[in-house]
């Protein structure tokens, strides 16, 4: 995508805004609506809300059948590593640590979704033989000591005592790496389909995959403890916060590059932020606040490098 303005469609300069949207979405789900479902196994949380999206989806699915003939193995193969990666592994993990809602400040645990985007520079590096500039190290590191102080403050994680901060944290890390993951993919499995079909084949294939994990632990049994309260948040995640914030995100991920969308991500832990002192009183201690801006500016640099022509000078 050319970087001279006039180059952009209309469509193309608001397209940060969906993002923007959608990550927003997200934090009122981490905040507001999935702790809610905490009485309930993990995978049968992701199981149900996958299922319920494909399911409201399978309409449109059936009229674009036809175009489906066009893709390839490598099509199928991205759609499905995105639902494993991100539908599934990623999902579970942050609903995990989100669930975790007594003992930690949730927006520590979103916050440290902002790793994302060094995880996903990483692995492109490692998969795709990037190199990376000198600047990429420094900022790395500085996000890396940001989150360190952000989740524990002075404090050392101790993984022996069963810490729920520390549990909390490394379920978060596993969903950043998962996330990143899962957006490097997406951006190969947008290629050759509307963000409307993408939207539907990821949540079509997370449901395959955590069926397969429900079933596979016993946990499908756990559906009838499912109460009305929570049905209804089922389907207000899918209406908002899950099935449609993907859809918003697809629309303007396949319009923008991977490091704006990063920055427009950003809203996640903005809002979780705000909605937690809002509605629980939870605010950062000072040196808390101190790593999460950190973190944040790490990410806005690292997001901001160059990585098609990286220097050789290691200047910042």
């Amino acid at each position: 995508m050319s970087s001279d303005k006039n180059y952009f469609s209309p469509k193309d300069k608001i397209a940060p805004l969906f993002v923007i949207i959608a990550a927003s979405l997200w934090g009122v789900d981490g905040i507001v609506l999935r702790p809610s479902l905490y009485s309930l196994p993990v995978p049968l949380v992701v199981f149900v809300e996958s299922t319920i999206v494909a399911f409201l989806l399978s309409p449109y699915f059936i009229r674009q059948i036809p175009s489906l003939k066009t893709l390839q193995k490598k099509d199928w193969l991205a759609f499905f590593l995105v639902a494993l990666l991100g539908g599934a592994i990623g999902t579970m993990a942050i609903t995990k640590a989100l669930f975790y809602v007594n003992f930690v400040n949730l927006s520590i645990v979103i916050l440290l979704q902002k790793l994302q985007p060094v995880f996903a520079i990483t692995l492109a590096t490692v998969f795709l033989k990037e190199k990376l500039p000198g600047q990429f190290f420094f900022w790395a590191a500085f996000a890396v000591i940001g989150a360190y102080f952000m989740t524990f403050g002075t404090s050392l994680p101790d993984f022996t005592t069963g810490d729920k901060t520390t549990i909390a944290a490394l379920f978060s890390l596993l969903a950043a790496l998962c996330f990143s993951s899962s957006t490097v993919l997406s951006k190969r499995a947008l290629k050759n389909v509307t963000f409307e079909m993408g939207t539907y084949l990821r949540f079509f294939f997370s449901a395959i995959i955590m069926l397969v994990f429900v079933v596979s632990l016993g946990d499908i049994k756990s559906i009838s403890d499912i109460t009305t309260k929570q049905a209804v948040i089922f389907l207000i995640i899918a209406f908002t916060t899950g099935g449609a914030a993907i859809f918003l995100y697809y629309y303007g991920l396949k319009r923008i590059t991977a490091s704006v969308a990063s920055i427009c991500e950003l809203a996640f832990p903005l809002t979780a932020i705000i909605l937690e002192y809002a509605l629980r009183g939870n605010i950062l201690m000072p040196l808390q606040w101190a790593g999460a801006i950190v973190l944040l500016v790490s990410i806005i640099r690292i997001t901001r490098i160059n990585f098609a022509n990286p220097r050789k000078d290691s200047t910042v």
